[in-house]
């Protein structure tokens, strides 16, 4: 495990729950999607996220995610990290997500919340 962390920590962390609008591969990669995520009242963002993957030959492998899977679909995302550049591309906040010995497990609602949701 890591290192305990106090609650004024993690309380500093904005999790909200986000509906992916739009998905595509960022080309030249292995993992990365880049996803256009509906935050609602908060507004759109763009997220990259290491959530793919491409073996050789392109397709998905075991695990990894496709890009038109996740369009529709709602995850937590941290929304106040300092926006980082991705391959060019400005990512403005982090997907939640489980790695698993078979790949990436995606978290999400058992049923559908308003864009924006707080996590608590």
């Amino acid at each position: 495990m890591s290192e305990q962390i106090r609650y004024d920590d993690f309380a500093k962390l904005e999790i909200r729950v986000g509906t992916v609008v739009s998905a595509e591969l960022v080309p030249d990669t292995d993992k990365l999607i880049k996803c256009s995520v509906d935050f609602g009242a908060f507004g759109t963002r763009i997220i990259v996220s290491g959530i793919a993957k491409r073996p050789a030959g392109g397709g998905s492998a075991p695990g990894g995610k496709k890009p038109e899977e996740l369009i529709g679909r709602q995850f937590p995302y941290v929304v106040n990290l300092e926006p980082r550049m991705i391959r060019g591309i400005e990512s403005q906040g982090m997907i939640l997500a489980i790695k698993t010995q078979e790949g990436i497990s995606l978290l999400n609602p058992d049923t559908s919340v308003e864009p924006g949701a707080p996590i608590s």
